[in-house]
């Protein structure tokens, strides 16, 4: 089971706060009972017992330490791929041609967050589809740009615009 990185970075904390009362329970029962028996708290002078629960919590703490910053990492990695990958896509469906019906010709943008990827564009004509790829650097093209291709971009960016009702 693969738990969300929010989630474990919670368990994390959570496990981290209660680690330590545990460990100033300890330490304060421990030096209760040495004032108690009037004996001075020294650190080295503790109970093996409780010496090796605090080596343990020690343990711990690192190794969840350990694991925050493998997930906050994983994290930043995955938060960069996110940015550049396509996540912004405008489609507009469109008749090329008078003739031929359906609007079977498209022109679809495939961005990434700063707005760079690709505008493709197929041409359906009676006898023949033809098609079109011309790369988009921040939502524009060194191409020239049909007003499909400019609109599947703009929407792609911006999202599609609202019906106009007249």
């Amino acid at each position: 089971m693969t738990l969300p990185n929010e989630t474990l970075t919670i368990l994390v904390i959570v496990s981290l706060g209660l680690n330590a009362i545990a460990l100033l329970a300890l330490l304060i029962g421990s030096a209760a009972r040495r004032r108690r028996d009037g004996q001075p708290v020294d650190p080295q002078s503790l109970d093996p017992a409780v010496r090796g629960i605090f080596e343990d919590h020690l343990h711990s703490i690192k190794r969840l330490e350990g694991a925050a910053r493998s997930l906050h990492k994983r994290d930043t990695d995955l938060e960069e791929l996110l940015h550049a990958s396509v996540r912004r896509v405008g489609l507009v469906r469109y008749d090329a041609f008078e003739d031929v019906g359906g609007r079977l010709s498209f022109s679809a943008a495939m961005l990434d967050d700063a707005g760079n990827g690709m505008v493709l564009t197929s041409i359906n004509g009676r006898q023949d589809t033809r098609v079109y790829a011309k790369p988009v650097q921040a939502g524009e093209s060194p191409y020239n740009l049909s007003v499909e291709e400019a609109e599947a971009i703009r929407q792609a960016l911006h999202g599609p615009r609202e019906a106009v009702k007249a």
